[in-house]
């Protein structure tokens, strides 16, 4: 069963890290390892998404030019 996209990106965020701790952590069988893999490309494929969006609304609102932080 194939498992939702995320509602946030935090979530996704949450949910990558959490799979990565498990694959990490060498316990997990190989179908499961597989199965984390895949969800975590996913995961991945969302997260990039929603910052792409991010960063085109960013540059709707600067002119279409980014420009670098400056913390203040």
């Amino acid at each position: 069963m194939a498992k939702t996209a995320p509602k946030t990106f935090e979530a996704a965020l949450d949910e990558l890290e959490k799979l990565v701790a498990d694959l990490e952590s060498g316990s997990l069988p190989l179908a499961d390892s597989l199965a984390a893999y895949k969800r975590g490309a996913e995961l991945l494929k969302y997260a990039q998404g929603e910052l792409a969006q991010v960063e085109q609304q960013v540059r709707v609102l600067e002119g279409d030019v980014l420009k670098p932080f400056k913390q203040e």
